[in-house]
């Protein structure tokens, strides 16, 4: 999870937190929740797959792309 998510540094310049939860759903599905504080908004991303590895993936990219979009909203008014 750290070795995943420590690559969104790159996308974005400055996190105050990242707060991740894992649970196992009754069907034996894995969630994961992962939370994304920066400076003046919150990100949150859930995901749920076959295993950890594959929803941790997903929420991954998905926030690349949210951190990026935030960026440019942000840099190229």
């Amino acid at each position: 999870i750290d070795k995943k998510l420590g690559k969104l540094e790159k996308f974005f310049y400055y996190f105050i937190r990242v707060e991740v939860a894992l649970s196992v759903e009754p069907d034996h599905v894995k969630k994961v929740k992962v939370r994304v504080a920066i400076p003046g908004d919150d990100l949150i991303v859930e995901r749920s797959a076959a295993t950890f590895e594959d929803a941790v993936n997903d929420c991954a990219d998905l926030l690349k792309d949210m951190l990026v979009k935030t960026k440019e909203k942000r840099f190229n008014k």
